[in-house]
């Protein structure tokens, strides 16, 4: 009879524990979730991989509440929310990070905004007055002639990519696909002698 008291009381004692446990290990977890979400988008965004981590690390500790492991929530808690910290500060520098470029990608692209379009027109006219004349750039034969005037045309478009590129906020890759339309325009402009 006294060893079946002793057994009660024992898990009487035990059931106390965790039922002492089951709150704090309910409040960490919905802590650190209250954490993640508060930057999550921007997580998905910049550091993904890195938010897939933090993501198996939240599921595991609700996987050991689920299972009324409340210690175990208790303790690992402070790990997983010291990567949650990890993770939002990376997600700060790498938001920092994309920002600059983004003003710097605004910043070129204003320069070639400004020089690109004048050179299309200057091109197009020195195309269209050998067109007309029927007369060929010094140094081209017929055949050089229409793979510049083709070069061009493909040029004219890609400047064309870029602005919609730039328009839809992809505003690095606008830049370099304008860099080249540049290129491609300076050497179509010594070509033609524009």
């Amino acid at each position: 009879m006294r060893t079946s008291k002793m057994v009660v009381a024992v898990a009487a004692v035990m059931l106390a524990a965790c039922t002492n446990q089951k709150e704090p290990a309910e409040r960490a977890v919905a802590q650190v979730e209250a954490s993640l979400a508060q930057f999550k988008a921007d997580a998905e965004k910049y550091a993904a991989e890195d938010l897939r981590g933090v993501e198996e690390s939240i599921d595991r500790l609700k996987g050991e509440l689920a299972n009324q492991n409340y210690k175990a929530v208790v303790m690992q808690t402070p790990s997983v929310a010291s990567t949650v910290a990890a993770l939002e500060d990376t997600v700060a520098r790498k938001r920092a990070e994309a920002e600059e470029m983004f003003a710097a990608a605004q910043a070129e692209w204003t320069e070639l905004s400004a020089t690109v379009p004048d050179m299309v027109v200057k091109l197009q006219a020195r195309v269209d007055t050998f067109t007309r004349s029927r007369r060929l750039p010094k140094g081209m034969d017929k055949a050089s002639f229409e793979t510049a005037k083709t070069e061009f045309e493909a040029l004219k478009s890609s400047w064309a990519e870029a602005g919609a590129e730039f328009g839809s906020g992809m505003a690095a890759d606008a830049v370099r696909r304008a860099r080249a339309a540049k290129a491609k325009g300076e050497e179509l402009m010594q070509k033609l002698g524009a």
